[in-house]
């Protein structure tokens, strides 16, 4: 019987021996995505572009909506909005796909002994190659309508890393459980679009009464829009203390989601 890393410090190590393979298949995620097509690649630059103007037009011309932070301005609530978007397409990216990575590849679990943990990363690396990409729009958007990004937007990879140690943890989980119960396949859409009107993506944290502001923060997304859109548009510097307990939790989900998976990765094949 094939006995798998359970403990902290052998996961990691796991990961990184296996970083080469992960890379590989990241590619072939990223590039199959858009084999055939004529534009390839460039859609991945086209479909953030493409949203931004939507959200412009919806939102500042339709509903003529105002965050009432970072100016009154139309473009202004286009990128606020849209830096709250990038931030959630990380989420929906990753858990959307979480519950049928290990049975919509029954080959890896039967027939190869296959590293099936790497899976959810190579799905979060995939979505943090679109996310680049949307930030790169985001960016020059805040250049052209703003006139520069504040230096704190450096801060960035501090909110994307626990972001995404979260993110796997949870991800972990779900496909351990979309193998054993696959109603959360089916129901994991709805959820995301819950999750997605439940969190300051359409409309600013302190809109809310603060009694809400509280429930609100319980969503792992809340903080990291929140902060992303204080160290891209507001020029403020982290929430250094919100930070510290943000990147605890993510490190307990992180771990606890990967021992998860190894803990219940016995039984895959009698189940697929």
């Amino acid at each position: 019987m094939q006995h798998f890393p359970v403990t902290p410090p052998a996961v990691i190590r796991l990961l990184w021996e296996k970083r080469g393979l992960t890379w590989q298949l990241t590619k072939r995620d990223v590039v199959g995505r858009y084999r055939g097509s004529v534009f390839g690649l460039l859609w991945s630059f086209f479909n953030p572009l493409l949203m931004l103007a939507v959200y412009s037009f919806v939102f500042g011309y339709v509903f003529k909506a105002r965050w009432g932070v970072g100016g009154d301005g139309k473009a202004d609530f286009a990128i606020t909005l849209f830096t709250g978007m990038v931030v959630f397409q990380i989420f929906a990216e990753c858990i959307n796909k979480a519950p049928l990575l290990i049975v919509s590849n029954p080959n890896f679990v039967k027939k190869v002994v296959f590293p099936l943990e790497i899976l959810p990363v190579v799905t979060c690396l995939s979505a943090l190659f679109h996310a680049a990409v949307s930030l790169l729009v985001l960016v020059l958007a805040i250049i052209l309508f703003r006139g520069g990004v504040p230096y704190t937007g450096l801060y960035l990879p501090l909110l994307i890393v626990p972001y995404c140690l979260l993110l796997l943890g949870v991800s972990w989980v779900l496909a351990s459980l979309g193998v054993y119960i696959r109603d959360i396949a089916q129901s994991i859409g709805l959820i995301t679009v819950v999750f997605n009107f439940l969190s300051p993506v359409f409309y600013p944290a302190s809109a809310l009464p603060e009694r809400l502001q509280k429930i609100l923060y319980l969503n792992p997304i809340t903080f990291v829009v929140e902060q992303s859109r204080a160290l891209l548009i507001g020029g403020h510097a982290p929430d250094w203390s919100g930070l510290a307990v943000y990147f605890a939790v993510s490190l307990a989900v992180f771990f606890g989601g990967i021992i998860w998976f190894q803990r219940s990765r016995k039984g895959f094949a009698d189940v697929i």
